[in-house]
């Protein structure tokens, strides 16, 4: 048997007849490029993330850029953001000509440490990003009273976190504005790049909207330099369908991750969750210090996995600059060389499950 870590051919199949129709809508139409489709996606997506605006781009990295840009984050700021997670994070900071600056994690769950927030904050700090891994949510109330009491904003990555809540608030709505990814692998995932911000804050909103689509007022007048950072119809189209399922497909990663919960216990470190935080698991994530031998052995068993993330951003070479070493982050670093993702997906079978919990007990079980 072998089983992908994301199977987006399946996810397909499961909607098939509604996403053609909405692909041959669209091509019929001959409308491409934002209007009424994107509006349509931007209310539904707003409404289902609980906040009064949302603003449809062309993917994640740019919602977190033009996020920052539009809360006044520039050259000479700091953003304390973590090094557990995907570059795109800290490149957008950079791309506003600022500098991240790296908080460690808490071990258990994955997500920033607040105390180490407060040790990080300088005078040129202007922002927290902080970022909901793996689905987890970020322990927000200590994060809010640091920032409000400190003059920071506050922007939360949700590009894993889609439907995740802390204490019943959705995230994204929690901090002055929250930042989405649509990649196709994600739990409501575009058939290509994709990407939105949601906001309370009306005129922050506009401002985003107006940045995304070269400054501009009107056709052929700009108020701003800005960029083409536009959300395509057709992914809006195929985002709105997609977003009708996406509670039950949510319903479903969390059945999987229990039962994975449970087949596993006695056989690595599982994902720990706060009873404060609702976790629709983008990625179900174990550790073990064996993470690279049980990695070997399970693709060899024809079971996908993957780490996210092998070499934390400190130690990349793209900010060696920035004067990190080893040890600067243990949590972070520990957790770098012990994670390992399973596959995860709304169709993956009881029997396809009951196979990969098999090959790693075949390891790492009492005969392992």
């Amino acid at each position: 048997m072998r089983i992908p870590l994301v199977d987006l051919v399946a996810g397909y199949e499961g909607i098939r007849e509604e996403i053609d129709q909405a692909i041959a809508e669209v091509l019929g139409s001959a409308s491409f490029v934002m209007g009424p489709l994107v509006a349509e996606f931007e209310r539904r997506f707003a409404g289902w993330c609980g906040a009064a605006r949302a603003v449809g781009l062309a993917n994640g990295t740019e919602a977190v850029r033009l996020a920052a840009l539009s809360c006044g984050v520039g050259p000479g700021d700091e953003v304390i953001t973590v090094a557990d997670t995907f570059i795109a994070t800290a490149e957008a900071i950079s791309a506003c000509g600022a500098t991240p600056v790296f908080a460690d994690i808490d071990p258990a769950i994955h997500v920033m440490d607040p105390a180490d927030i407060e040790r990080r904050v300088t005078a040129r700090t202007r922002a927290i990003v902080c970022v909901h891994l793996y689905g987890h949510a970020c322990d927000m109330d200590p994060i809010m009273e640091i920032a409000g009491r400190r003059g920071l904003v506050v922007i939360e990555d949700c590009a894993q976190c889609h439907g995740g809540k802390y204490k019943g608030r959705p995230l994204g709505t929690i901090g002055r504005i929250g930042c989405f990814s649509m990649f196709p692998a994600k739990i409501l995932g575009a058939f290509g790049d994709a990407g939105a911000i949601v906001t309370n804050d009306e005129a922050l909103a506009d401002a985003i909207a107006r940045l995304r689509d070269h400054g501009r007022t009107s056709k052929h007048e700009s108020a701003v330099i800005g960029c083409n950072a536009r959300l395509d119809a057709l992914q809006a189209k195929i985002l709105t369908v997609k977003l009708a399922h996406v509670d039950a497909w949510i319903a479903e990663r969390r059945r999987l991750a229990a039962a994975y919960d449970t087949a596993l216990r006695g056989l690595v470190g599982t994902p720990q969750v706060r009873d404060w935080a609702f976790h629709p698991f983008y990625l179900y994530v174990i550790r073990t210090p064996r993470r690279d031998e049980l990695k070997r052995h399970l693709e060899a068993e024809g079971v996908g996995c993957g780490v996210h993330y092998p070499v934390p951003l400190h130690l990349q070479e793209a900010y060696a600059f920035l004067g990190y070493k080893r040890g600067d982050l243990p949590h972070t670093e520990r957790a770098a060389d012990e994670v390992l993702s399973l596959p995860l997906y709304p169709e993956l079978t009881a029997a396809q499950q009951a196979f990969v919990v098999a090959a790693i007990a075949k390891l790492l079980g009492p005969a392992g």
